[in-house]
């Protein structure tokens, strides 16, 4: 339980530290606006935009249903779910490596990885479909062990989480990709390759309504660009805790070492590689990749590190205890680890790295039913070494392993120092693209009851949406049905002739505009924005000395009418 419940901590408490950072930038508002609407409301909305989001918003509809919510409560879920699945990559890695210490260090690594970090601190959905796939693969290897009670019910709730965790991300689907090929990698009965089909295949119809719909909202993603070589580096950098350099490289180093623990690279390397993989695929013919979409691949990269560190504490672990035994001039038990108790046992040990359990015969583990994993990948890891007596190499172990153990803790410890100030620095709201709460606070201070305010485009409406208060007294001048009532996300404007008609009626006009907005080159298409460009052209000038400009390039300037 140390595995699972130290790992839970840490990831909980670095998720807090600082989670009221002062600001939410723009898609942390579009949660917040769209989450306090009513559920009819959100409903309408996910049939014109977002639906990719729709349970997510439904979900946090009920967590922002508190008195007085805020940024804290917005981003408690997600700091809880990068929570539960540093548990769960630590119950991953005690079950795989075959000792808790594999366990605790993955956690721990996972814990302390920048890029979880980052989104345990953000109020979207990243952070529970990661938790979400991430126990799916637990389930995976629950029900292929036929640890269940009922083989079915084993099954159901792998299917039943899946469908869930795709629901509140379509893009977790490919974690159906990555588990084929661990089902593959473990060789598994026919059976089971059914069972897993059934389970698999009801998430992806329950998932197929929402697949459809997103696809006639694909605009939203517009601005995704086709991925390179440089964003496969990015994510390797981000897996790996560390940035480009001699440490870096240590890590690829350990984590191949870890590849080499068959029972844990089975799943983790699927897991780490097929999602990424098939989602830049895809994008080289229709852009739709985003490190943040396969967040969870990252839970394999601990996995392998703490495989590769598991196996370099067993070397010195044997290393110690020959000198040990040398030293007493006694001779060493040589048959030790998974051979030596599949010889105690009465089985031999085969020479294949993977067993054939649960492939078809009329005996043996898994014979037409669910494989043991520890009788399918035995060979390949490290395992939990057998008792060698008093005098050899295992009976040395018992205490060198705790303090092994503690020393890899340590290490990890270390790095979470040496990167202590970038984690700080992901806590202010400089590390976020903008601060809406900044525009607000302009707006409060700068813009007198009654004055009119221009957002240009819509979408620049996003500040006075999440921070109302700031622009409480100030007339939008060109809006012309809320956001809610016409089940879009930043309102309906009012039409460009009945606009131009409005503007007349002014001597000045505030402008909240993006950072594009007011630069020569931009030709909008809707003709509301058009209207408001010509308009503040050739009838308004500004005040540069009422000019502020702010975070992330969104510019708050006071226009008055030429004389």
């Amino acid at each position: 339980m140390t595995a699972v419940i130290v790992p839970a901590v840490v990831m909980f408490a670095i998720g807090l530290w600082g989670i009221d950072r002062g600001g939410m930038w723009r898609d942390e508002a579009v949660t917040f606006q769209v989450a306090r609407r009513s559920a009819p409301e959100i409903w309408r909305l996910l049939h014109e935009v977002d639906a990719v989001h729709g349970l997510y918003y439904l979900l946090m509809h009920v967590v922002l249903a508190v008195p007085h919510p805020g940024e804290v409560v917005l981003r408690l879920p997600s700091a809880c779910g990068a929570a539960v699945s540093a548990g769960l990559v630590g119950a991953l890695g005690t079950r795989l490596g075959g000792r808790a210490r594999v366990g605790l260090w993955a956690g721990l690594l996972y814990a302390i990885t920048p890029l979880v970090v980052h989104y345990a601190q953000e109020g979207r959905s990243y952070a529970l479909v990661t938790a979400g796939a991430t126990g799916t693969t637990l389930l995976l290897l629950r029900a292929v062990e036929g640890r269940a009670r009922r083989v079915w019910s084993g099954w159901g709730a792998y299917g039943g989480l899946l469908a869930v965790t795709c629901l509140l991300h379509e893009m977790a689907v490919l974690v159906v990709a990555a588990h084929a090929v661990t089902l593959a990698g473990l060789r598994v009965s026919r059976r089971v390759w059914g069972r897993w089909g059934c389970a698999a295949g009801f998430a992806v119809v329950v998932l197929l309504p929402l697949a459809w719909v997103s696809s006639t909202q694909s605009a939203q993603v517009g601005w995704l660009q086709v991925p390179g070589w440089r964003s496969a580096l990015r994510v390797a950098r981000e897996f790996l805790v560390v940035p480009m350099g001699v440490v870096f490289w240590v890590g690829v180093l350990v984590m191949l070492v870890g590849v080499t623990a068959l029972r844990v690279s089975v799943v983790a390397v699927p897991l780490m590689v097929i999602p990424p993989a098939l989602l830049m695929a895809a994008s080289q013919v229709k852009p739709m990749y985003d490190d943040r979409y396969v967040l969870y691949a990252l839970v394999g990269a601990p996995l392998l590190v703490a495989a590769g560190a598991d196996r370099m504490a067993a070397l010195v672990e044997g290393l110690v205890g020959r000198t040990a035994g040398r030293g007493r001039g006694r001779r060493e038990v040589p048959q030790t680890g998974d051979h030596a108790g599949l010889r105690r046992a009465g089985r031999p040990a085969p020479g294949l790295p993977l067993s054939r359990a649960g492939a078809s015969g009329s005996s043996g583990p898994g014979a037409g039913g669910p494989v043991a994993l520890s009788d399918a990948l035995v060979y390949g890891g490290t395992g939990q070494d057998a008792e060698a007596g008093p005098d050899g190499a295992a009976g040395r172990r018992p205490l060198l392993s705790p303090v092994l153990s503690l020393a890899g803790a340590l290490v990890i410890g270390l790095v979470f120092l040496q990167y202590l100030p970038l984690y700080r620095e992901d806590h202010t709201p400089a590390s976020r693209p903008d601060n809406l709460a900044t525009v607000s606070a302009i707006v409060h201070r700068e813009v007198r009851p009654g004055d009119p305010v221009l957002f240009l485009p819509s979408i620049a409406r996003r500040p006075a949406l999440a921070y109302p208060k700031g622009f409480r007294g100030a007339w939008d001048i060109a809006l012309g049905e809320s956001g809610a009532r016409s089940g879009t996300l930043y309102g309906r404007e009012i039409g460009a002739e009945a606009l131009r008609r409005r503007l007349a009626t002014v001597d000045r006009v505030w402008v909240v505009a993006e950072p594009y907005a007011l630069r020569g080159h931009w030709s909008p298409e809707d003709p509301a924005d058009r209207v408001k460009l010509d308009v503040l052209r050739e009838r308004f000038v500004p005040e540069k000395s009422r000019t502020y400009t702010v975070q992330g390039g969104v510019t708050v300037r006071l226009y008055v009418r030429r004389p």
